[in-house]
């Protein structure tokens, strides 16, 4: 928040406005809409009125208003907890429309390349694959206004693409191998966005599900994966919700309710103007008894922790991985007059156990919380369980007799450590520099021609493969880095940097299916999480 000394009392005359405006939205709580935010209602005194309108108009200096009110209120929740927050009318859209599982656009996904909008691929049946995008295209201009090389970031590009359905915006695009521009317009649609990455069988028993948030779809999506693997023969479950960062509530209970029996509990809220409430199982679960194993790492949280808390708790699953973020708030949306929006935390979320497992955290010092987790690499705990040490006084004890413990993310049953070795000195800085991700990419678009045959994952799996010429390219491009490591490093690492190379073009071409079931042959966690299912069905057929 930008601070300037002629802004100090304006800042406070807002923070007073600001206080007024939220105490008359909570006072008006039978203004609700349907989906349980509060609606755009007047807000505020005529006194506080009056202080602003004299600050906006006789303060010695010329201030915005919309500034003000909008430093007053980011300035106010940063006095409370780490995740009440505030939305302007502006970013409100590109904030919540990844929860409702769809916005409207033109239907691609982009990344910044070179300063020009990089098209990675069209959305199966969107807008612009209708009219003849492609992978690889740059976007040049947008409404013949060129907007490459003019310092456009991911955020003014969305807010270039997107917009109302049925509306127009023409595009003049570089395509590799033509010489001229081409142009396209394109009518803008309803686009979906998913929340579940890839659904696939590992083995003849074995099913993988990754999920990537939680959204008003997620229940959706998860429930029709899950039926389509049962009929593939899947008899055990691999939940993958590393890097997950939650979502909605209801949509954690929907997912936990798939596992769990009828009346078990799943989670209660409780905060001091919200009475305790509490989620119960149903009947409707789909895999309430076959084998289930729940990956997490320290990127997981909020509905995430929810969801894995309510199955380890229950000992219905097992929990695979590094110990989880640690958000145990609930927050809920109040939208504003002009469109914005605050999220305010209301409640705290407790496990079946009676677990609330939100890390500390200290007020107006919430860059240390968020950094926690860059922490845990320091202190060591990333390559070692015995570095983490939970008080008694955060123990508790399962049905199954089982201990767990809360105050600070969900300890995993069986910790996988992040992977240190020295032997594979060169593949880890290839990973961690992103280089090997960055010569995936241009490799794609430079055989882009060559990579279109592959219309599967089995045609890529089968015909695609890096070859030792282009493993010596990318060694030589690493040394143009400053990547330098011995002959026999570079040996030790190949196969390892083939495979995840592999699965990079996979990804860039055939989107996440065609990453995660390369990516797992070399994946340490999951390795663990089938062999924990390989060890369990040995285990029944000898019995």
């Amino acid at each position: 928040m930008n601070k300037h000394s002629n802004r100090f009392l304006p800042i406070l005359f807002a923070i007073v406005l600001v206080l007024g405006m939220i105490m008359g939205a909570l006072l008006n709580k039978n203004q609700t809409t349907n989906n349980g935010l509060f609606s755009g209602s007047k807000f505020g005194s005529s006194k506080i009125d009056q202080i602003l309108d004299y600050v906006i108009t006789d303060y010695v200096d010329t201030v915005n208003r919309e500034e003000l009110e909008k430093d007053a209120i980011e300035g106010m929740l940063e006095d409370l907890d780490p995740h009440s927050s505030y939305i302007s009318a502006k970013d409100f859209h590109e904030i919540n429309d990844p929860l409702m599982g769809s916005f409207e656009g033109i239907g691609i996904s982009f990344r910044i390349e070179k300063d020009t909008i990089m098209v990675i691929n069209t959305i199966p049946g969107g807008p612009s694959e209708k009219v003849g995008l492609m992978g690889g295209d740059r976007i040049v201009k947008v409404n013949d206004s060129v907007i490459a090389g003019n310092g456009i970031t991911n955020s003014s590009a969305v807010k270039l693409l997107k917009g109302k359905k049925g509306t127009r915006v023409k595009v003049s695009i570089f395509r590799r191998g033509i010489p001229d521009l081409l142009e396209f317009t394109i009518t803008r649609d309803v686009i979906p966005m998913y929340s579940l990455d890839v659904a696939y069988m590992v083995n003849d028993s074995i099913g993988f599900i990754a999920l990537n948030k939680f959204s008003a779809t997620t229940a959706k999506e998860f429930d029709k994966a899950l039926r389509s693997l049962k009929k593939k023969g899947m008899t055990a479950l691999i939940l993958d919700l590393r890097g997950n960062p939650g979502g909605y509530l209801n949509a954690a209970i929907d997912i936990a309710d798939e596992f769990l029996p009828d009346q078990k509990l799943i989670v209660y809220t409780e905060g001091k103007a919200r009475p305790r409430r509490y989620a119960f199982a149903t009947k409707k679960g789909d895999w309430e008894k076959n084998t289930l194993v729940i990956l997490i790492d320290e990127g997981s949280a909020s509905a995430s922790e929810i969801v894995t808390g309510a199955v380890q708790d229950n000992d219905r699953a097992t929990v695979i991985g590094r110990r989880s973020f640690g958000k145990g708030l609930v927050q809920e949306q109040m939208s504003l007059a002009d469109s914005s929006a605050i999220r305010l935390t209301v409640a705290r979320y407790y496990t079946p156990t009676g677990r609330c497992i939100q890390k500390p955290y200290k007020k107006n010092h919430f860059e240390q919380y968020y950094e926690e987790a860059y922490h845990r690499y320091l202190d060591g705990e990333m390559k070692s369980a015995d570095s983490i040490h939970f008080p008694d006084s955060l123990k508790y004890t399962t049905p199954g007799g089982k201990v767990v413990y809360g105050g600070g993310g969900i300890m995993p049953d069986i910790y996988v450590p992040i992977s240190t070795d020295s032997i594979h000195t060169f593949y880890n800085t290839l990973v961690n520099k992103g280089l090997l991700y960055r010569f995936a990419f241009d490799f794609t678009d430079n055989h882009r021609k060559e990579l279109i045959k592959y219309n599967d994952f089995n045609s890529f799996n089968k015909g695609f493969n890096m070859s030792d010429e282009d493993y010596s390219e990318l060694v030589a491009y690493a040394k143009e880095k400053g990547i330098k490591q011995s002959k026999a490093k570079i040996a030790v690492s190949k196969n390892r940097i083939k495979t995840l190379f592999k699965a990079y073009v996979g990804r860039n071409i055939l989107e996440e299916k065609g990453f995660y079931p390369i990516y797992h042959q070399i994946d340490p966690v999951f390795k663990k999480a089938a062999e924990v299912i390989n060890n369990k069905n040995e285990e029944e057929t000898q019995h």
